[in-house]
């Protein structure tokens, strides 16, 4: 590709809401010190939104503004695509006809990322094209970059994050006002850091698209998402926050992704009782973190605000001077898709990993060794155990339990939850001890 030969970089974006508002106002207040990098002007020539009328967040020439996204798209004159509209299609749809009339991509939907990025990937790979996603994952936390770049050296052996903050910040103030799930959700939702329909974040599909994207880059493979557990928080109770709390953990919902030897990798999403001394135990609110342990670099954490229009805003913008840069010097597609790999997901029930159990259980002799002989047929070891009178005659029992497999411990319960003694199995939460 030769050198850019036009006088400045034009720009077109898809889509004007939040982040997009976010992107337009970091470049135009930033607009000097942003050109000075890159070498040359650069100029928003055309924006795409769904309705022109609506109010917007940051103020554009209205002349800018169309409801036809392919004027931005077939525009001859435009160098570079913002999409930043979210969800599959008509994203994948936009996104692949900007490639097509050969303009380079940046994108801030993870769900798009997550479900059919490589194809995306692979077609700007084909045309030589920068396809950046930066703000997919972890709002305005840098971390694709440094795991494509920066740590590309290191044999990647797990990536752990906090990578939803309305969730992080729902546990949070249930762990410090003592409050329940729903109290926090509607608390969470009148301060906007949840949707009116927070099904994404609370059921863990947001998170379960990030740690697919961040687990692709690490293991150079590509990610099923359909293939990835999850789990949200909807049965966290204000128990489980205090029982964890004295057993000396903290409960959050965590993207966990693991190499499994050679060929096989962990990816899943589910809360988490986490050891109190682990580096994201202290991350809360809304703020998000990732933790990556590289063979080399050993153990690195990314943390900072998670979401919203000025930290995802700040991400795109950071993609659209590295794509300038490339632009101009005719250096665009150096960094492709890096899913070099095969590698398989383990199936939930074959994680191996230590257990939270919560029940409630009739107050009488026998109970303790008629369940602990249900674990002991199913080589499940006891770890720890806690046991307190909640009303009448019934008790609740809070085992954790030493490493087993998922598949061990589900067919334990399920023997266990029909004994004579057992109430119920009020919940049953997977464990992280931290080994630095």
């Amino acid at each position: 590709m030769r050198p850019f030969q036009k006088e400045k970089i034009r720009i077109g974006l898809l889509g004007l809401g939040v982040v997009g508002s976010g992107t337009v106002s970091l470049l135009q207040r930033n607009r000097h010190a942003i050109e000075r990098k890159i070498g040359l002007p650069i100029e928003v020539r055309r924006i795409a939104v769904r309705d022109k009328s609506r109010p917007r967040a940051v103020k554009v020439d209205a002349a800018l503004l169309t409801e036809n996204a392919y004027e931005v798209i077939d525009d001859p004159e435009i160098d570079i695509i913002c999409e930043l509209i979210g969800g599959v299609e008509p994203a994948r749809e936009y996104v692949l006809r900007a490639l097509q009339n050969g303009k380079q991509v940046v994108t801030a939907n993870k769900e798009m990322i997550a479900r059919v990025g490589h194809e995306l990937m692979e077609e700007a790979a084909r045309r030589n094209l920068d396809f950046q996603f930066e703000g997919s994952v972890a709002g305005g936390i840098p971390i694709i970059q440094p795991m494509k770049n920066s740590l590309a050296g290191n044999r990647i052996e797990e990536v752990i994050g906090i990578i939803n903050g309305t969730t992080n910040y729902i546990l949070t103030a249930m762990a410090e006002e003592k409050t329940d799930l729903s109290t926090a959700l509607k608390e969470a939702q009148s301060l906007g850091y949840a949707e009116a329909d927070p099904t994404s974040d609370i059921a863990g599909h947001d998170a379960r698209y990030k740690i697919a994207i961040l687990a692709s880059i690490a293991f150079m493979s590509r990610v099923n998402v359909e293939d990835v557990y999850v789990e949200g928080i909807e049965h966290i109770e204000a128990a489980d926050i205090a029982y964890a709390e004295e057993l000396g953990y903290t409960i959050k919902l965590l993207g966990i992704a693991r190499r499994v030897g050679e060929d096989r990798m962990q990816v899943r999403v589910h809360p988490t009782l986490l050891a109190k001394n682990h580096p994201l135990a202290s991350v809360h609110d809304v703020y998000n973190a990732v933790f990556v342990r590289g063979d080399s670099v050993g153990d690195v954490m990314f943390y900072g605000r998670g979401a919203g229009s000025g930290p995802t805003g700040s991400a795109v913008v950071g993609d659209i001077i590295d794509t300038c840069r490339n632009l101009r010097f005719g250096a665009t597609g150096r960094v492709g898709c890096t899913c070099f790999e095969r590698r398989t997901i383990l199936p939930i029930d074959e994680v191996d990993t230590r257990h939270y159990i919560r029940m409630v259980v009739h107050d009488r002799p026998g109970v303790l060794a008629a369940i602990s002989k249900v674990f002991g047929d199913y080589d499940i070891n006891i770890e720890a155990m806690i046991q307190k009178t909640i009303k009448g005659k019934q008790t609740d029992i809070v085992w954790v339990m030493h490493e087993a497999p998922c598949r061990a411990i589900r067919e334990a319960l399920e023997i266990i939850r029909h004994l004579p003694v057992v109430v119920e199995v009020s919940n049953w939460i997977r464990v992280e001890e931290w080994n630095d």
